[in-house]
């Protein structure tokens, strides 16, 4: 396994372990002298509870940070360490000693005689591999009908914490086209696909470097790459830091640049992964996979549809409509102290909607609760809209992507339909309705009419949006008396 640690990282892990540690007898080595591989050795001897474990003690005579890959694809830190092998084999272990001057590597050869399988006999084997008696072993694959099975995060956290796909977010791609079974017999990892991977703009250059050049953009984006797996391979269970490591470069169907798989959590039915990227530093991806007999599309109850009008003038303290926002700026209110009660609103309150700079997609928006719309009977919208003039409509803003046209703030309202079902892809199956150079300074009443789609059944989340979306000006608007209707 490549060495993962760099020179510069030793040399600050090295000062940092001089200066807070007590002092140490440098004998004829002065600060900042870089170390050979002759300046190096350990030791390597079984412990008393295996002659599978091994006790590897570094005995140099330079004082630094000790680092070790013990060629069973696990890896460690420190001056004692241990590691276990539970099959028989040669295996080549690397100590590399960082220094304030620098960093050297010295590589022995084990020999472990026998095979001692009660190294395996552990509660992440039998869960990972269904335990010896599953001779054909366990078959994971990716939980895609879950939220969250798939995401993105920084390479310090537990969770994918800047993005995660909804159910089926990858239908249209290769990544669901993976199995990967374990098997604790042999320690076998039999990875199968559909002949490609998935990965992004890195990953793909990355494989390009590799050999593999044939990549396709699929419907769900990113890329697909032609790659087959080995007939199969073996794995590491390091049971001390519940890490995985894939042999020959294997990964799990989407490749970030490792065969190194953290296991945030296991269980008989459900497995969470972290895989640390090499391809984009400081990022990590996480993966959520099921046994395949589980993955099952679950049934979701069909919701009735009902014409149920919905008013409110938010003139009470609580709501019969209870709007939600999504990026709103903090002077969003939905009581509000009506700011021209005069023409055709003079009611007292009234909701405050703020476009936060910054961002790029604010909106307010209901979603029925137990049922979808009744189009054919309930299809009008109605509001009072009230459009400030002193507003900044004329810089231009920066956007969300070049399939933005517009980058001003505008005089306008979008209402939106949409299925709440399909989550951050509602967008893809809404119908929206834009009305564009409202008249500032005055109360407007405006009517939505989505007569078009009465017969639409699937719809159940009203979005209202001021200002047009994709750029990240920001604005103040106010509008009162919203009706749902028929």
């Amino acid at each position: 396994m490549k060495n993962i640690f760099k020179t510069g990282m030793f040399a600050v892990l090295a000062i940092i372990l001089i200066t807070a540690c007590e002092p140490q007898v440098i004998d004829d080595y002065e600060l900042g002298t870089a170390p050979t591989a002759e300046d190096l050795n350990f030791s390597m001897e079984p412990t008393a509870e295996s002659n599978n474990i091994i006790a590897f003690t570094n005995t140099s005579e330079m004082p630094g940070v000790a680092v070790w890959d013990f060629g069973n694809g696990s890896t460690s830190k420190g001056q004692v360490v241990e590691a276990q092998y539970p099959l028989k084999g040669a295996y080549e272990v690397t100590l590399t000693l960082a220094t304030s001057g620098g960093s050297a590597t010295l590589t022995k050869t084990i020999d472990i005689a026998e095979n001692d399988m009660a190294l395996l006999d552990h509660p992440l084997y039998t869960q990972l591999t269904g335990g010896v008696e599953a001779l054909e072993g366990k078959t994971w694959v990716f939980d895609q009908y879950h939220a969250g099975h798939f995401g993105v995060g920084p390479v310090e956290s537990n969770s994918a914490d800047w993005w995660n796909a909804a159910p089926n977010d990858k239908l249209e791609c290769s990544l669901y086209h993976n199995t990967f079974t374990f098997k604790q017999v042999g320690v076998e990892f039999i990875w199968e696909n559909n002949g490609m991977v998935y990965t992004n703009q890195a990953g793909v250059d990355a494989l390009a470097a590799e050999g593999y050049t044939n990549a396709t953009v699929p419907p769900a984006g990113d890329f697909d790459v032609e790659y087959t797996p080995a007939d199969s391979y073996s794995f590491t269970l390091n049971t001390s830091d519940s890490t995985i490591v894939l042999s020959d470069g294997a990964f799990m169907g989407h490749y970030a640049g490792t065969s190194t798989y953290k296991i945030l959590s296991i269980s008989d039915n459900e497995m969470y992964l972290k895989a640390a990227s090499t391809v984009e530093p400081g990022n990590a991806w996480f993966y959520r996979f099921v046994p395949e007999e589980l993955n099952v599309e679950p049934q979701k109850p069909e919701l009735p549809l009902e014409a149920e009008p919905l008013s409110e003038d938010f003139e009470d303290e609580s709501f019969d409509v209870v709007f939600d926002g999504q990026e709103m700026g903090d002077l969003t209110s939905y009581s509000y102290s009506n700011p021209a009660p005069v023409g055709a609103n003079s009611s007292s309150k009234v909701a405050l909607y703020q476009k936060q700079a910054g961002t790029f997609y604010s909106n307010m928006f209901f979603v029925a609760d137990g049922y979808k719309f009744d189009l054919g009977t309930q299809n009008k919208i109605t509001m009072k809209v009230y459009i400030p003039s002193y507003n900044d409509y004329e810089t231009e803003n920066n956007v969300a992507g070049s399939w933005i046209t517009n980058t001003k703030l505008l005089p306008a309202l979008a209402v939106k339909l949409q299925n709440s079902e399909k989550g951050d892809m509602a967008w893809e199956t809404q119908t929206e309705i834009i009305e564009n150079d409202i008249v500032m300074d005055k109360w407007i009443e405006l009517t939505f009419d989505f007569s078009s789609v009465a017969d639409r059944e699937d719809y159940d989340k009203i979005v209202v949006q001021f200002g047009m979306e994709g750029h990240d000006g920001g604005g103040v608007f106010f509008f009162d008396d919203f009706r749902f209707h028929e």
